[in-house]
């Protein structure tokens, strides 16, 4: 009998001491050392098993993820509806509506505007973004090459060229080329594509597979349909381009939707680690380095504040998925693969000091499972908790919650990676958003002392704020093009009335206008049956879906493609999750060149490029510069 009334008083006083100890160690804001993970499952791998789109509250209207500058070679220079002037253009920079690229004389430049879908322009090219929504995309091409490669285009989908000539409305898969000079259009269809071209004061005509129109005049156009001409070298260098982005080896660990995974094959290596899965570790970091310190904030008329990084790489880790901290390095977690994974402009937390509404002039990477409270959006989901696209666990004040339970972001206190060293960075006030500032690393006792902002970040962009690169001296396009009118089927969208909700303006005269030609959109094809979309056109498929003679190349290659070797990861990660490495195309062809034969050069064995800063990619072996800017 003592012996079990023993055995009770023990039960009683062990069962008291952890009702103590959950009543008096509650969350805190900083505890001193970094609080341990939350006790969860490891994600799952393979895209096999990808889950449905989650954590979007009912009600939010869906964003398409805007196009982003995927390679640059050359002089490209970048004009944004609120800037004083144009810049030099970079690598990773979203796009919108509104934005203008201009391609030197020997510049191209790379858009993604979709996971398997890309738009290059060169040789003298001005291209703009006039409008994008979920399902429409429209540009605008007055002078110069621009290539349309859709490998895949989902169905009701449609990708609309407005050309001084005519305007161009691609709703499938196919690779389109077009020309604009100073008197004529020229546009061309490969691959399976199809294309509606309605000129002005001329009705609708089909642009068939393997065809070419050729507009030439001006009030009453002159029309004429041919077969298409041979692809060029430019065209065949495109086919390549598109060939090595869509096959990239991190698709294994990450949804197949987000943009920029050959950039994490070539700059990182992928492992698996206990409670987070699958992470990616960047490689060639200095010592003491975090996420979010060497880029600078830009500004968005949809998305606000966007983090624009660096680094070749910084486009997934920085619009997707967490940072954790893993022992002595950071990694980026994608989480559970899901279906439709949801663009953020950034996925930090902003910190203030004792007054949580001043300004954000701090900022650390979001931990594993917690929410971003947006300040992008509408008024009705600014200030939100939100974890859109994400499919692992939600965690607040590092414990895993109910993804069903309704967050209240005042009650959001603890971060996980503001406790980690060097994580929490900040700039002086009247510099936020305002350049490329170095930000400065808050010290721990001052981590004590800040706050999370829970809002939209009190501060307002300045004409700076709008340029990807603080660098005067970009190229302007010659004076011609600014007033250029195209031929479209909808008014461009106008970024005047989110200007001036900032207190700001269109005042300089080097803006190009964007004048244009309104004619009736032709109507859209019917949506084939489920699944019928799904797969894109093999690499040379003609209208039939055989190997064009214009496509010039053997079924299931690409052009002048002659196999790429693949190889482990060469860091000391690479042993725990190998994956194969493709080699990039070589630069595109010189001008003057484009009609000439591809050339079959490839880089020598064991040659591979190394990020040096800036974006710069150089030949480590024979240190000849390519002179190539890509992510």
């Amino acid at each position: 009998m003592n012996h079990k009334m023993v055995s009770a008083q023990r039960i009683f006083a062990g069962m008291l001491t952890i009702l103590l100890l959950l009543v008096v160690v509650g969350p805190v804001w900083a505890a001193g050392s970094t609080p341990p993970p939350p006790s969860i499952a490891p994600a799952p791998g393979p895209p096999a098993g990808a889950l449905p789109s989650a954590g979007a509250p009912e009600g939010e209207p869906i964003e398409a993820t805007p196009p982003r500058i995927s390679y640059l070679n050359g002089e490209v220079s970048f004009w944004r509806p609120g800037a004083q002037d144009w810049s030099p253009a970079a690598i990773n920079m979203p796009l919108a509506p509104g934005d203008v690229l201009f391609a030197g004389p020997a510049g191209n430049v790379e858009v993604q505007i979709g996971p398997r879908a890309f738009v290059r322009a060169a040789y003298g090219a001005q291209l703009g973004l006039d409008n994008q929504e979920p399902d429409f995309v429209q540009l605008r091409l007055v002078a110069g090459y621009a290539a349309v490669d859709l490998r895949e285009l989902q169905p009701g989908h449609v990708v609309e060229l407005d050309t001084p000539g005519a305007a161009f409305t691609m709703d499938r898969a196919g690779y389109y080329h077009a020309e604009v000079g100073p008197e004529t259009t020229m546009f061309r269809t490969h691959r399976g594509g199809t294309a509606t071209m309605t000129p002005a004061g001329g009705p609708p005509q089909l642009v068939a597979g393997n065809q070419q129109a050729t507009i030439a005049g001006g009030a009453t156009p002159r029309v004429e349909l041919t077969a298409a001409a041979p692809l060029t070298t430019w065209d065949r260098w495109n086919y390549q381009r598109s060939d090595y982005l869509i096959q990239p080896a991190s698709a294994r660990y990450m949804s197949s939707t987000v943009y920029g995974g050959e950039a994490l094959d070539r700059y990182g290596t992928w492992r698996s680690v206990e409670t987070y899965g699958n992470v990616w570790v960047p490689s060639g970091v200095p010592m003491g380095w975090s996420p979010y310190t060497t880029g600078r904030w830009i500004w968005d008329a949809r998305f606000g504040w966007t983090w624009l990084d660096e680094a070749p790489w910084g486009w997934a880790p920085y619009h997707y998925g967490r940072w954790v901290y893993v022992g002595p390095y950071w990694a980026w977690a994608p989480g559970p693969v899901v279906v439709r994974p949801a663009y953020a402009p950034a996925l930090v937390v902003f910190l203030g000091g004792p007054v949580v509404v001043g300004h954000p002039l701090y900022w650390a990477p979001l931990g594993w499972g917690e929410p971003v409270v947006r300040w992008w959006g509408p008024p009705a989901f600014v200030g939100v908790a939100w974890w859109g696209g994400w499919g692992g666990p939600h965690v607040v004040n590092n414990v895993v919650i109910n993804r069903t339970t309704t967050v209240n972001v005042t009650n959001v206190t603890v971060y996980r990676n503001v406790n980690v060293t060097n994580a929490v960075v900040g700039v002086p006030a009247d510099r936020f958003g305002q350049g490329a500032v170095r930000p400065t690393r808050v010290a721990e006792s001052e981590v004590r002392q800040l706050a999370p902002v829970h809002g939209a970040p009190d501060v307002r962009p300045v004409a700076s704020s709008f340029t990807p690169v603080a660098r005067p001296g970009a190229a302007r396009p010659p004076e011609t093009l600014r007033s250029q009118p195209v031929v479209a089927t909808r008014a461009p969208q106008d970024p005047a009335p989110t200007l001036r909700a900032q207190g700001l303006s269109e005042p300089s005269t080097t803006m190009p206008t964007r004048q244009q030609h309104i004619v009736s959109a032709p109507p859209r094809a019917a949506a084939p049956p489920p699944g019928a979309a799904s797969a894109p056109p093999a690499p040379g498929a003609g209208a039939a879906g055989r190997t064009g003679p214009d496509d010039g190349q053997a079924p299931g290659r690409g052009p002048g493609m002659r196999g790429h070797r693949g190889g482990a990861a060469g860091d000391a990660y690479s042993r725990h999750m190998p994956a194969a490495r493709q080699a990039p195309p070589p630069a595109p062809p010189a001008p003057g060149v484009q009609g000439a034969p591809l050339p079959q050069s490839e880089h020598p064995r064991g040659e591979q490029p190394s990020y040096r800063g800036g974006g710069e990619r150089v030949q480590e072996r024979s240190g000849r510069p390519v002179g190539e800017r890509e992510r």
